[in-house]
């Protein structure tokens, strides 16, 4: 089945991410934690954290509960997955930076 869409695999994820979020009794940011903690004991690439990132950020997520988050793992999944998943939300937020930037100047240019 062919979809019309653009993004079929953004808009599967966001679909998915949205019916667990109606699906789940946890409040908005202690349910974003849950993801960012769960994403930090697997070992994600940036692009996941990307894609949480909206998300986190309308839940009310700061640095600091991130950071609170990544200490109150460390002793279960250890350094290196901690410090792997510090480096990858920093590589997320530098590049939705790189393209906010890129599309700001696009629209500024157009």
């Amino acid at each position: 089945m062919a979809t019309a869409s653009q993004t079929p695999v953004l808009d599967t994820l966001a679909a998915m991410t949205d019916d667990s979020v109606e699906r789940c009794g946890l409040a908005p940011d202690t349910f974003m934690l849950t993801r960012i903690a769960a994403l930090a004991a697997s070992d994600a690439p940036p692009v996941s954290y990307i894609a949480n990132l909206d998300p986190a950020l309308q839940a009310g997520l700061t640095a600091e509960k991130v950071q609170d988050v990544l200490v109150a793992i460390a002793p279960v999944v250890g350094t290196a997955r901690v410090m792997t998943a510090a480096a990858n939300i920093a590589k997320a937020l530098g590049i939705t930076i790189a393209v906010a930037d890129a599309e700001a100047q696009a629209q500024s240019m157009g």
